[in-house]
């Protein structure tokens, strides 16, 4: 994560915590499972324990980042008030003239479908923007341009 460190909404870093301890969690049954071979096995075990072995650097490597993340949004604070932060409802005006208010978020939500997060092209185009201000960002089919309309809190838990 670069650049200047991002605040996030209090929903945004519970869910940040849950995710941490249930990969904290994941971490320590897959670390059990280690070294319990009784014999020098075959090949499949071998295998197998170098797989569980790859999964401990995978859940080790997305701790650091969730601790580093949780971290870095201690150190920034609260999103600026009227200024397009995670955490932010974002009310945007489409260069095809639709308005839509979105939610600027630190993880992807199936179940909200006005949630952007920060590392989408349109999140990263809003990210420290205020109502009036134009924005460029990339799609598959193209560039786009939307103009912010306003710049609000996080929605209600």
């Amino acid at each position: 994560m670069a650049g200047e460190p991002e605040p996030i909404s209090p929903a945004a870093r519970r869910a940040l915590e849950q995710d941490l301890a249930d990969l904290r969690a994941e971490r320590a049954a897959v670390a059990a499972t280690l070294g319990r071979t009784d014999s020098e096995g075959d090949r499949a075990d071998q295998a197998d324990e170098l797989q569980r072995a790859d999964d401990l650097t995978r859940l080790d490597d997305r701790i650091d980042d969730l601790t580093v993340r949780l971290r870095q949004a201690a150190t920034a604070g609260p999103p600026a008030a009227g200024v397009a932060g995670v955490g932010s409802t974002v009310t945007v005006r489409f260069d095809d003239g639709t308005t839509q208010e979105l939610h600027i978020g630190e993880i992807a939500d199936e179940d909200d479908s006005a949630l952007v997060t920060a590392r989408s092209p349109l999140g990263r185009a809003l990210l420290g923007r205020r109502g009036g201000d134009a924005v460029f960002y990339d799609t598959p089919t193209g560039p786009r341009t939307a103009t912010v309309e306003s710049v609000g809190d996080a929605p209600a838990d």
